[in-house]
């Protein structure tokens, strides 16, 4: 019976309910004053009083006994560590708690709980070899500066930022556009499981709720506004990450973009940010200088970003070698054909150069069978 349930239970079931979004639950709660237990148990016509809730949704509400096991989610959440934390818990992300529209509760697997300051870094999936080199480089870095890196734990740019955060010691969350139990993409579940080792992964989405075009704005939101300050780095004009970067300006998050080439549709979104309005950031120092931090620590750079480690001398190429690479200026990127085209050399030859500078780590091979420096 809803009588028998505390708040935070109560707050559980209202989380995982069918046809109930944020928006509905910031107004049952306020038209209940915040007691959870007292909107499970509300009557008819004082549910139907409320803003957006009609004849489905409060009979969702009366009976939810019918539309939510919460015997079987509690198991399931001891079963995995999983912990719901609640608003007025102390471990619940101070920032977040302080936006417009925040979840009533989040799901959270891992040991860590936000004791820095955070940063958002987000981007496209289809991610080149450049930006997730800068994506690596910002994350590694200020994640041993002492910042904590948020990002939704999709493939491309949001990988490489957890990445880069976990290979320097530092520490990161991930946020799912989907229940905790559904790993996705699946193919990061060895990321997954070293974040919730090393970090935390978190969902405002109860456990079987599947990713969708719903799951992931409501996700992006809650990246935007666990942050100080969000950064953007690749992202086509339609990207899902200019809905975080949407998110970070009506939630008062500073904004940073990353540049990008004119001829490329995944730079298109930071350039349009950067039109807008938004900071433009070359390096960690100018996101300090945004977030009004002073640095730290001082590891090795290298000028241009530092994306390769100063302190190992360049590897010797030979003329034909350079003459290749020299195609690759400027971050265009070339098929083996169009090479061998431009150079006049035979399609083998240049093959077999592509192969050894692949070796040497300064190439790399993208999806579509193009090269590009990295």
């Amino acid at each position: 019976m809803p009588s028998s349930l505390n708040q935070r239970q109560a707050l559980l079931v209202l989380n995982g309910l069918p046809h109930v979004g944020p928006i509905m639950l910031r107004r049952l709660m306020d038209a209940f004053e915040g007691d959870a237990v007292a909107a499970l148990s509300g009557q008819r016509a004082k549910l139907q009083g409320v803003q957006g809730i009609g004849p489905k949704a409060a009979d969702v509400l009366m009976h939810w006994e019918d539309r939510f096991d919460l015997a079987k989610e509690v198991a399931q959440m001891r079963r995995t560590g999983t912990r719901f934390f609640i608003q007025g818990d102390d471990k619940y992300p101070e920032m977040l708690r302080e936006t417009y529209d925040p979840p009533i509760g989040l799901y959270w697997q891992g040991e860590y709980i936000v004791d820095r300051p955070c940063v958002a870094i987000v981007g496209t999936r289809r991610s080149t070899l450049y930006g997730r080199s800068v994506t690596k480089k910002f994350a590694s870095e200020l994640a041993r500066l002492g910042f904590c890196i948020v990002s939704g734990m999709a493939s491309g740019t949001d990988t490489a930022a957890h990445e880069g955060a976990l290979e320097a010691g530092g520490k990161t969350v991930a946020v799912f556009g989907c229940g905790l139990d559904t790993i996705y993409p699946p193919e990061n579940k060895d990321l997954y499981e070293n974040i919730v080792a090393h970090g935390a992964v978190a969902s405002e989405f109860p456990f079987g709720r599947r990713a969708d075009r719903q799951t992931f704005p409501m996700r992006n939101r809650v990246v935007a506004g666990m942050c100080q300050g969000v950064i953007v780095i690749e992202s086509a004009v339609s990207g899902g990450s200019m809905i975080t970067a949407r998110f970070a300006g009506e939630q008062g998050r500073t904004l940073m973009a990353v540049p990008g080439r004119i001829d490329q549709a995944s730079s298109g979104g930071c350039h349009q940010l950067i039109r807008d309005g938004a900071i433009m950031v070359t390096s960690v120092d100018d996101i300090l200088e945004e977030l009004r931090y002073k640095r730290t620590q001082f590891p090795a750079q290298e000028s241009e970003l530092g994306l390769k480690d100063a302190g190992s001398p360049p590897p010797s190429l030979s003329e034909a070698e350079q003459a290749v690479m020299d195609c690759f200026v400027g971050g265009e990127m070339a098929s083996p054909d169009a090479l061998a085209e431009r150079l006049e050399r035979p399609i083998s030859e240049i093959s077999g150069i592509l192969m050894g500078l692949e070796l040497k780590r300064l190439v790399g091979k993208r999806a579509d069978g193009r090269f590009e420096a990295r």
